[in-house]
C-alpha cells in the first residue's frame, strides 16, 4: 500500500510547485490582513485561536485520523510541530523588537539555510544552478523587504526563527513520505496549537475582536494552516527541500503585491525589482529541479 500510494503522489508531482506557490499566496494575503487583528488581540493569543482551530477542524472533518495515531508519528510530527511553534514565537518575539521590513527578510533566509541542512541531514546535494536561483530569490528577499543594517536581539530572534522554519522543512522532507500526509498534518498543527497557547497564557488569552477578528482568525486557520500545511507536507514527499524554500520565498511577494492591491503600500521600483528576482528564482530551480523526489525518497529517515 506504502507503494502504490508514493506512486499516485508522485503522478501529481508536476502539480506539486503551483501547490506550493498558492500556499506562498495564502501566507502572502494572511500577513496583509493579519496586521490589525493582531494588533488588538495581541501576536500569541491569535496564534493560539489559529492553530487551535486548525486542529479542531482537521479532527472534525476527520475524526478516524486520531486512529492513526501511533508513538513513532507522534515522535516525528510531534518534533516538526515543535520546530514550526518554536519558528512562529521567535518570529513573534522578534518582530515584537524591530520592524516588519527587516522581519520579513530576515526569515527568509531560510531560502539559504535549508540547502545548507540538506546537504548536512539529508545527504542531498545542491546544483551550481540551484545555488544560483537560491541567490536570486535571496536578493529579491532583499529588495522587497530589507531596510538597514540592524544588529539587535530582536534581528537575532528572527534569524533562529529562520533556522526553525528551514530545520522543519528538512523534517518534512525526511518524514513526509513515510506517513499518513493528513495525520502528520493534524500532529503537527496540534503540538503548534499547545506551544502557541502555553505562551499566550501568562498574560491571559485574549479572544479575537470583532467579526473581522473572527473572520481573519478563521480564514489564517482554513486557507494560511489546515489547507497551506497539508500542501506542504503533501509536497515535501516528492520534491526537493530547496525547491520548496525557494517556492515558499514568494511568500514575500505575494505580501507586497496584496499590499499594493488594497491600498496599504504604492507599486514601486523596488517592489517590480524584488519580485522579478524571486520570480526568476523560482522559474530556475523548476527548470533544473528534475531529481527533487529521488533526493527525497533516498535521504536517510533520522
Amino acid at each position: 500500500m506504502e507503494n502504490v500510494g508514493a506512486n499516485r503522489s508522485l503522478r501529481f508531482r508536476p502539480f506539486a510547485p503551483l501547490a506550493l506557490i498558492s500556499v506562498a499566496a495564502f501566507w502572502g494575503l494572511a500577513f496583509v490582513v493579519m496586521v490589525d487583528p493582531i494588533a488588538k488581540q495581541g501576536i500569541n493569543d491569535f496564534l493560539s485561536f489559529r492553530f487551535t482551530i486548525a486542529t479542531l477542524l482537521l479532527i472534525i472533518l476527520r475524526p478516524r485520523v486520531l486512529r492513526n495515531l501511533n508513538k513513532e508519528i507522534l515522535k516525528k510530527g510531534g518534533l516538526a510541530g515543535a520546530l514550526l511553534s518554536f519558528g512562529y514565537i521567535a518570529q513573534t518575539v522578534g518582530l515584537s523588537l524591530t520592524t516588519p521590513a527587516i522581519t520579513g527578510f530576515i526569515t527568509g533566509l531560510y531560502v539559504v539555510i535549508t540547502p545548507i541542512f540538506a546537504i548536512y541531514f539529508l545527504k542531498t546535494r545542491v546544483t551550481p544552478i540551484g545555488w544560483f536561483a537560491v541567490g536570486l530569490a535571496t536578493a529579491g528577499l532583499l529588495a522587497l523587504s530589507y531596510n538597514g543594517v540592524e544588529i539587535s536581539f530582536g534581528a537575532f530572534a528572527v534569524f533562529l526563527s529562520a533556522i526553525f522554519f528551514a530545520a522543519h522543512i528538512i523534517t518534512l522532507a525526511a518524514w513526509s513520505s513515510s506517513f499518513d500526509t493528513y495525520t502528520l498534518t493534524t500532529v503537527q498543527l496540534g503540538l503548534c496549537a499547545l506551544v502557541t497557547t502555553a505562551a499566550a497564557l501568562p498574560g491571559g488569552i485574549t479572544a479575537p475582536v470583532g467579526s473581522g477578528g473572527w473572520y481573519v482568525v478563521l480564514f489564517t486557520a482554513l486557507f494560511a494552516t489546515v489547507i497551506a500545511f497539508i500542501v506542504q507536507t503533501w509536497a515535501q514527499a516528492i520534491i526537493s527541500s530547496t525547491t520548496v524554500a525557494v517556492l515558499l520565498t514568494t511568500e514575500v511577494f505575494f505580501a507586497a503585491i496584496f499590499s499594493v492591491a488594497t491600498g496599504v503600500e504604492s507599486l514601486t521600483s523596488r517592489i517590480l525589482i524584488g519580485g522579478s528576482l524571486v520570480t526568476a528564482g523560482m522559474y530556475l530551480i523548476l527548470l533544473t529541479d528534475k531529481s527533487g523526489a529521488q533526493d527525497v525518497q533516498d535521504s536517510p529517515h533520522p
